[in-house]
């Protein structure tokens, strides 16, 4: 029991004893905090102090600043004043001057209209002197002289519209020509030339007493049913159909050919056969026509047309292939268009069906130019491709130009060297007589025939030539080309001369 209580007392004591440490140590924390406060404050009031000092210090910097700007903004204006009392004292003086001025000016304006009062008081009377001296009024002989001008002005004008009549006449021919020309080398179609007759080769002769048959049966029976005549000759190894169809005459032709391949000639087998041989071309008709339409970039053309087209691919006129012909004239003639500002799509049309005639007129009656009118109007072609059609070989004047390009483009298919055969016979008669008559001359080098025969170039050995001579050849040729030959349009005769020096360097 004493011990519990000297443990008690001895703890009450110790815990005494901490709160006493523990009131020191507050004590002591609350002196040291207090002292910090007081430092603080201190060191609060110093530093208000010294940012009150260098805030007054910068106030009296910007009060000056301030001062100096306001000083020199003062002196600016100042100095502005000066100038704008320097410019009110100039334009004082100024305005005072050109009051000055208009006052002289309406003094002179005043004297003015009195002078043109005066003025127009003596041009009356003159006017009325001259009006009684000339017996007519100011206006009869304003008029008068309105009329003078105006005749004179129509002088004038006719005189100008000559002139330039003649300009344009020459341009045109200079421009024509130039077109002419581009358009005829731009197409270059091939052209075919056929005959009436064509003609079948024979693997051997006896095949001749088998096409002729027993009695002349198989003959007969081809003859008859193809419409074309059999020429059974003694040309070795070949038949000869002749008709001016061509196209019964391509049809005989091919079932003849069918036939010798076959080797069966007998009348059953030949009308089989020509029944082939009609359906075979018959496609190639419609083919040939929808391809010369697609050629030429035509739509919407009529199936018969196309077909009556197709069909002058086996027709040819002085031996030309008009299918041929015809597309070259619709090429030229869109070409013709063209350069001319025309409507391209009808010339070329046009050009296409100008002959379109020809398909029909072997066996119906009238021209091709009516045929091929009956045709595009009973197909439903336009207005102005029929008449191209009835203009294009003056049946009637054209009134178009796509007409008239139509009609110049016919003109150039079928008047080229080669084109018919009547022509490239003479064409060639002429090239031969003109290469005899410059070769028929001494001291002649080369000659040439260029521009289809339209002009000839002589080439002559210089050391037998001078100046005088080479113009004396060439006037001689001409004269003899003139008295010898018929030729459409002219022939230029040119004469070279040219003389060469060469050495060698070693």
């Amino acid at each position: 029991m004493d011990f519990l209580l000297i443990v008690a007392i001895t703890l009450v004591i110790i815990l005494i004893a901490v709160l006493i440490i523990q009131q020191n140590k507050v004590k002591s924390v609350l002196q040291t905090t207090q002292q910090d406060r007081l430092d603080l404050q201190e060191k609060e009031k110093l530093l208000l102090k010294e940012a009150r000092i260098k805030a007054i210090d910068e106030l009296k910097i910007d009060r000056e600043k301030l001062n100096e700007e306001e000083r020199e903004r003062r002196q600016e204006i100042a100095r502005q004043e000066q100038k704008l009392a320097k410019r009110e004292d100039v334009l004082e003086d100024k305005i005072q001057e050109y009051t000055e001025k208009d006052i002289q000016l309406q003094k002179k304006l005043d004297e003015l209209l009195e002078k043109e009062d005066y003025l127009a008081e003596i041009v009356q009377k003159q006017t009325t002197e001259l009006e009684r001296i000339a017996g007519m009024s100011a206006e009869e002989a304003k008029n008068m002289l309105l009329e003078q001008l105006k005749h004179d002005l129509a002088q004038e004008q006719m005189q100008l519209i000559r002139e330039n009549e003649a300009k344009i006449k020459e341009n045109a021919l200079e421009k024509s020509k130039e077109i002419l020309s581009t358009a005829m080398q731009r197409c270059m179609i091939e052209q075919v030339v056929e005959t009436t007759v064509s003609v079948v080769a024979l693997p051997n002769d006896e095949m001749k007493g088998r096409i002729i048959g027993r009695e002349g049966r198989n003959i007969r029976a081809l003859e008859t049913l193809t419409g074309v005549d059999l020429i059974i000759d003694d040309t070795p190894e070949a038949v000869v159909l002749s008709s001016f169809d061509p196209v019964r005459r391509e049809i005989a032709k091919l079932a003849l050919e069918k036939l010798i391949v076959d080797g069966r000639i007998h009348p059953v087998r030949i009308e089989e056969m020509v029944e082939k041989a009609r359906e075979e071309i018959e496609k190639k008709i419609q083919t040939e026509g929808e391809n010369a339409a697609f050629e030429m970039g035509i739509m919407g053309l009529n199936k018969e047309l196309i077909k009556n087209l197709g069909r002058l691919y086996y027709r040819t006129s002085y031996g030309q292939n008009v299918l041929k012909h015809s597309l070259e004239v619709g090429h030229i003639a869109g070409m013709l268009a063209a350069e001319l500002g025309a409507n391209e799509a009808v010339a070329k049309r046009a050009g296409l069906l100008h002959d379109i005639g020809k398909a029909i007129d072997q066996t119906q009656e009238g021209t091709h130019v009516q045929l091929g009118v009956e045709l595009a109007t009973r197909f439903g072609e336009k207005s102005e491709i029929i008449h191209a059609i009835e203009a294009h070989h003056d049946d009637v004047v054209a009134n178009s130009i796509e007409a008239v390009l139509v009609k110049i483009a016919d003109a150039i298919s079928a008047g080229r060297p080669g084109a018919r055969r009547d022509t490239l016979e003479i064409y060639i008669k002429r090239m031969q007589k003109i290469e005899e008559i410059v070769n028929s001359y001494e001291g002649i080098k080369q000659s040439f025939a260029v521009q289809a025969g339209r002009e000839v170039r002589i080439i002559v050995q210089a050391e037998m030539f001078d100046d005088l001579a080479s113009q004396k050849l060439a006037r001689d040729v001409a004269k003899r080309i003139e008295d010898e030959l018929d030729y459409p349009g002219q022939i230029r005769v040119t004469v070279v001369r040219e003389f060469r020096t060469t050495e060698i360097a070693k």
